[in-house]
């Protein structure tokens, strides 16, 4: 067990945790002791995710949610009470990117559909950071205790070109983490955000890469000559989330920069 911070007394959940980098943030919150609620569409990664978790001597269970629907987080976490007591963390890990959002070589920006922006917004700010908030926050204000994470992006801070759906809607995330610390700040509940800079996972990955692992030219152009082993990793970036859960960290609108693996991330505190 992680004993730098405690989080024995804590009961963390994952708002996609099936993905990435929300399963590597909750193996490490379970490493540092907190009981962990998996939270996700996908069973069988978020199982996979429990029984890595579990596996190393934490506790944890999947719960099936769609963050994009009050009715199915309600549920969870009614669900997760039950099973563990009133949630202290939340991580809002959900996200990601859709194709139709994203403007190709040689695109128009004012032909870029509607429906498409839609969906990236829906996906990234309402059930990324909106929804849980909202359904969870609730019973931490009650008890005077609580740490909401958001996962932003460093897109959401320097707009990165042709995601420009993604990009703006991280950075309503980071807006709406700092609106929400500084209204909940007097309740005792921290809401903070993380930035991550770039580390492959499933969704970039051929974007980024060749299958032979050589980088694509888009991949190039994102990451320049970086070396390979210099990419920040998930499970190091997850090392953030134990520190923001913990009691260390005060609600503060500022921010600060971290090193992850050599690439670097923004927290928001």
């Amino acid at each position: 067990m992680n004993t730098l911070f405690d989080l024995s007394n804590d009961v963390a959940v994952v708002v996609g945790g099936t993905g990435e980098l929300g399963g590597h943030m909750a193996q490490a919150l379970a490493s540092a002791g907190a009981k962990v609620a998996v939270v996700g569409r996908n069973e069988q990664r978020g199982q996979n995710r429990v029984d890595a978790i579990t596996g190393d001597g934490g506790t944890a269970k999947f719960f099936a949610a769609d963050g994009l629907v009050t009715e199915s987080l309600e549920s969870a976490r009614d669900a997760i009470t039950a099973w563990a007591g009133v949630p202290t963390v939340l991580v809002n890990a959900a996200g990601g990117n859709h194709p139709d959002a994203t403007i190709p070589p040689g695109g128009d920006f004012c032909k870029l559909p509607g429906e498409a922006w839609q969906k990236v917004f829906d996906l990234n700010l309402v059930g990324g950071a909106l929804l849980p908030s909202q359904v969870f926050a609730p019973a931490m204000i009650q008890a005077g205790v609580g740490s909401i994470i958001n996962i932003a992006s460093m897109s959401g801070i320097i707009p990165l070109s042709r995601v420009v759906a993604y990009s703006a809607a991280k950075a309503a995330v980071i807006n709406l983490t700092l609106w929400l610390a500084r209204e909940w700040a007097t309740t005792g509940v921290r809401v903070n955000a993380i930035s991550p800079g770039f580390f492959p996972a499933e969704q970039n990955k051929k974007l980024l890469f060749n299958d032979d692992g050589t980088y694509t030219e888009r991949g190039g152009q994102i990451i320049g000559h970086t070396p390979m082993e210099r990419f920040g990793k998930p499970e190091e970036l997850a090392g953030a989330a134990i520190w923001l859960a913990s009691r260390q960290a005060s609600s503060f609108v500022t921010g600060q920069n971290i090193a992850v693996d050599g690439g670097f991330a923004s927290v928001t505190i």
